[in-house]
């Protein structure tokens, strides 16, 4: 039977629940980026946040930090035991700036087995196990180390059956996102394109789901971006095309000042998506069982590993 591989084990899909599907609770990024607000380094302040995303009903989460940004699988590990909520941890690696030193002498083989080893075996000598495959393009490019990347993660999803979730930039190269993976091998069904909201663009949705690949709506929240306000507009547009079995919800909340476990008075926090956003779905004539399909039936149909 398929299962969801979580950092405490291998989960059923009717285990899942409520589910973020791109979110960030530990990360140490490198020097490099200057912006102290995104080393989000406190393992108590993530269980904090942990607790209240638990507390309004949230019950599992995909981290999607990985390597070259400060992944953590032993916090993640210890937060998932003290919250009780299901945490995801990624392999992979993201765009070409901080990616490239650590693929750009390595092999697309090289790097595939480096991803298949941390989903069936586990993350260096911690035991820990990914569950999802992550990869990332560049502004209006693919460069030859982030196609690179693609290639491998084509590879350990086909060996795995693991998920394959995209950084897009400000939601440039979906599309060719979708078909360089489906070039390798890859079923557009298996691939979470993520932050399309960054580019609200209703004919661009349409064109990625009709791919038959799906969508992440993950900056809610951020409303410097987009007001939500239109992202709700162009989910409704979606739903009412016969879209929403695509659609996937998170707030990549990967600022310390998004969280109100930080002490900064900010937000909008774990719980946001939760008690606000989706009341307001609701209010503009969103049903229930829709609801439930993006944060729930979608992330356990996309979540399943199918072999590994």
């Amino acid at each position: 039977m398929s299962k969801i591989r979580t950092v405490l084990g291998d989960i059923e899909p009717t285990m899942l629940g409520v589910t973020y599907m791109h979110e960030h609770l530990i990360t140490h990024p490198p020097a490099s980026l200057l912006d102290r607000d995104l080393a989000m380094e406190s393992r108590a302040a993530a269980a904090r946040e942990l607790s209240h995303f638990h507390l309004a009903g949230g019950r599992s989460l995909v981290e999607m930090t990985p390597r070259d940004y400060g992944r953590d699988p032993l916090a993640l590990r210890e937060i998932g035991a003290a919250t009780g909520v299901h945490i995801l941890c990624t392999t992979g690696w993201l765009k070409d700036k901080l990616c490239r030193p650590w693929v750009a002498e390595r092999t697309v083989a090289d790097l595939a087995d480096e991803m298949i080893r941390e989903i069936t075996v586990g993350i260096d000598e911690t035991g820990v196990r990914a569950g999802v495959v992550k990869a990332a393009s560049s502004l209006n490019t693919i460069t030859p180390a982030e196609e690179k990347v693609f290639r491998a993660a084509a590879r350990a999803h086909l060996a795995t059956g693991a998920l394959i979730s995209t950084h897009t930039e400000m939601g440039t190269m979906a599309l060719e996102q979708v078909e360089l993976l489906r070039s390798e091998g890859v079923a557009p069904e298996r691939i979470l394109v993520g932050h399309l909201d960054h580019k609200p663009d209703l004919e661009y949705w349409r064109a990625v789901a009709q791919t038959g690949a799906n969508l992440g709506i993950d900056q809610i929240g951020k409303e410097k971006y987009l007001p939500d306000s239109r992202r709700i507009e162009l989910i409704l547009a979606m739903v009412a095309e016969g879209y929403a079995a695509q659609l996937c919800l998170a707030g990549d909340l990967a600022r310390t000042s998004y969280w109100p476990s930080y002490g900064t008075g900010g937000g909008p926090g774990l719980t946001y998506i939760l008690w606000r956003f989706l009341p307001w779905l609701r209010e503009r004539g969103l049903d229930p069982q829709t609801v439930e399909a993006m944060l729930v039936a979608t992330p356990a149909r996309l979540l399943q590993l199918e072999r590994a």
